[in-house]
């Protein structure tokens, strides 16, 4: 009888301890996101160091640290491989507790870990990877896109280049995922638009010589040659295009990915002219450029922030905004994204918008060109803008995406 009294109180207060913990497991106030993309190599720039800059000021601002938070910020380099790159978060995820992560330039790095962070009920906030699979046939519950995808680099500078009467194109394209999708994309808005595709060649990722591709490029007669690559593998496509003399024959460069990183190495003499799509400039108003100034002020090299760094912030930003709203951390990676979908985004970046049943937060896109060295008035006075792209137009719409998240 006493043995059953005292089993019978054992389990009751086993119970009672279950109850307290439940609550207090909802109140965690400790987050761990890990910043994984190319800290060494052609991405460098775009990513690297300074997207920890921006996530680190993401979680300053929140406000979150006031309030009694924990919140831990680790980098890793995935060197542009996929192995390496999932690798790293399973590592994070199984045992140093990463929450999520962020950034993941490199699209083949990012499907990878897209699909690790789903098996692993972890969030992927990606802003460095384009790919528009990632909100497409690839998405997950898990996974948000937030900055900018190959649809809307096709949509905006495909389309005006096209109309504009660039007609026929011919793609350099660099041979992983990333490139693919960007090659695929612009070549469908390309004839969706009356122009025609004559070709493309493939190269390697990080290549020093493009002079063979760009002698295909010259034969092809093409009016438009599309870059389908980023970072260090545009400025030398650029750089040796230039040296070709291909703009000065008659050919038009068309960088499909360009960011204010690659402007700034290659120089207003080499890159003026050149049109590309962006979703922001540190020039734009007030707000973007109080915040690109104290970024900057923090950055490597001084660097102004590249579109993917302000991503970085504001995708963050967003992020511990849900957690708050949940009223700690859940460990449940679906059920923050859920979360932070269905808030509304605000940010000083990129203002209001919402974040899609398939993972893509809706923001415009803008088409810029290139100043002209005399146009510039100083330091990173680099772009003119030539049009806007709605935010609705910037995004594949949701009745023709692939998501088997959204309902039709």
């Amino acid at each position: 009888m006493t043995t059953g009294i005292a089993r019978h109180f054992a389990a009751s207060v086993a119970l009672a301890a279950l109850a307290l913990a439940t609550p207090a497991l909802a109140q965690d106030k400790t987050v761990k996101i890990g910043v994984l993309n190319d800290m060494s190599s052609l991405y460098a720039d775009i990513g690297g160091p300074n997207s920890v800059v921006a996530v680190k000021m993401a979680v300053e601002d929140s406000g979150l640290t006031k309030k009694g938070w924990k919140i831990e910020v680790v980098s890793g380099d995935h060197q542009n491989k996929p192995d390496v790159g999932v690798n790293i978060a399973r590592q994070w995820i199984d045992n140093d507790k990463v929450d999520a992560i962020a950034d993941t330039p490199n699209s083949g790095v990012a499907l990878a870990i897209s699909n690790l962070v789903k098996e692993k009920n972890a969030v992927l906030l990606n802003s460095g990877a384009a790919t528009a699979d990632l909100t497409g046939k690839a998405c997950t519950p898990n996974t948000i896109s937030f900055t900018y995808d190959t649809y809307m680099l096709a949509t905006g500078t495909g389309k005006a280049l096209t109309k504009a009467g660039g007609d026929s194109w011919f793609f350099l394209t660099a041979d992983y995922a990333f490139g693919h999708a960007l090659e695929r994309d612009t070549s469908a808005v390309v004839t969706a638009n009356g122009g025609k595709v004559l070709g493309g060649v493939r190269h390697p990722l990080n290549t020093s010589d493009f002079s063979s591709f760009l002698l295909q490029a010259q034969a092809s007669k093409a009016k438009v040659v599309g870059l389908a690559n980023a970072g260090g593998d545009t400025t030398n496509s650029i750089k040796q295009a230039s040296e070709f003399g291909i703009v000065a024959a008659g050919q038009k460069l068309a960088a499909l990915l360009l960011f204010i990183n690659d402007v700034h190495s290659l120089g207003l003499k080499t890159a003026q002219g050149l049109t590309f799509t962006e979703s922001f400039y540190w020039d734009m108003n007030e707000q973007t450029r109080a915040w690109s100034k104290r970024f900057s002020a923090q950055a490597n090299k001084n660097a102004m922030p590249s579109m993917t760094q302000a991503g970085n912030y504001a995708m963050v930003l967003h992020y511990l905004k849900a957690m708050e709203a949940l009223g700690g951390n859940p460990h449940d990676g679906a059920k923050v994204v859920a979360k932070m979908k269905e808030l509304p985004t605000d940010d000083p970046l990129f203002g209001k918008g919402p974040l899609r049943a398939d993972g893509r937060r809706l923001i415009p896109a803008y088409l810029f060109e290139v100043k002209k060295p005399e146009e510039s008035k100083g330091p990173w006075d680099y772009y003119k803008q030539i049009a806007t792209i709605s935010a609705e137009d910037a995004a594949k719409p949701l009745e023709a995406s692939e998501c088997p998240l959204v309902k039709k």
